[in-house]
């Protein structure tokens, strides 16, 4: 538990700059996930959590804020694990981050990440297991592999969380995309009933982009820092966090006014590269989203639902 968190400003600044969000007002919808980062890391990397961190990868996120916070609050975050499931590459594992004033509980998320191993014939997880609609899913590490969200350790927490294992990188031309990722079935998307998401924006990303979040959000997870550094980990290139797409993707979507975000990481984003933001109402309440690629096969990197109820529609 971490009593009383306090915001760096100029940090706060730089968040809300390389991830789009205005720079006054309460806290951009995914910060505390950064305020959370070092004790999520710590519970992953501790001898009692289930799974093993290096290898671990963010498939998906599910964010409610049931109130605004303010830069100037203190808020108590807390972090803990919540249970495991299989998963037909692996076990899945849930990492639930609490934010209190007061007492009150003011935001949550769930951040899903995959442990892949081999497993038995007739082992495969229960229907629907590992799809976007499965609440509550495993800690985040944001590596994609599938999903593309990587969570990477602190400077000096070792292996981060969502690095692909050695036989596990993306080929090499692999289209710009969010953090580690790899490649997930169909129903991990929207619903199909949604409508398809229309192009919004193509939003060209730097070679610098991971320097730039890492350094603002406290991820220097290497595979997002420099060509050289990834391609020890099965990458061409440095990847995009996959917090940075779903933090961007949020940021064009009357972010004051969200009061639940869900995405799904499915592909890695390449940097230098370009993306496509796409999005699309469900109701007057909810909409979708997808960040893709700009090739022949747009490839999908992220998917996402929002809501400026307590749940998406």
């Amino acid at each position: 538990m971490l009593p009383g968190a306090a915001v760096e400003p100029s940090r706060l600044a730089a968040y809300a700059g390389v991830c789009g969000f205005e720079a006054a007002g309460p806290l951009p919808i995914t910060y505390p996930h950064v305020l959370g980062f070092p004790l999520a890391m710590r519970l992953m990397a501790g001898r009692g959590f289930p799974l093993p961190l290096p290898g671990l990868v963010h498939t998906r996120i599910a964010i409610t804020r049931h109130r605004g916070i303010g830069p100037d609050d203190r808020p108590e975050i807390s972090v803990h694990a919540a249970g495991l499931r299989p998963h037909r590459r692996g076990t899945e594992g849930t990492s639930v981050t609490e934010v209190r004033l007061d007492g009150e509980l003011v935001w949550e998320s769930d951040s899903t990440y995959l442990s892949r191993h081999a497993r038995h014939p007739g082992a495969a997880g229960p229907p629907g297991a590992g799809t976007a609609d499965t609440p509550s899913c495993g800690p985040s590490a944001e590596r994609d592999a599938g999903r593309g969200v990587t969570a990477a350790p602190a400077p000096d927490d070792g292996p981060a969380a969502g690095t692909p294992p050695p036989d596990d990188g993306p080929p090499a031309d692999s289209p710009a995309g969010d953090g580690p990722q790899r490649t997930v079935r169909e129903d991990d998307g929207p619903a199909e009933s949604t409508p398809a998401p229309e192009e919004r924006a193509r939003w060209r990303l730097d070679a610098d982009l991971g320097r730039r979040y890492g350094a603002a959000s406290g991820d220097g997870n290497p595979i997002h820092l420099y060509a050289a550094t990834a391609r020890a980990f099965g990458f061409p290139r440095a990847i995009a966090h996959g917090m940075w797409t779903f933090a961007r993707c949020l940021a064009e979507r009357d972010p004051r006014e969200l009061r639940r975000a869900e995405g799904v990481f499915k592909a890695p984003v390449l940097l230098p590269g370009t993306v496509v933001h796409a999005g699309g109402r469900t109701d007057r309440a909810g909409g979708v989203f997808e960040l893709r690629g700009t090739d022949g096969e747009s490839r999908v990197h992220l998917t996402g639902r929002t809501a400026t109820s307590a749940r998406p529609s």
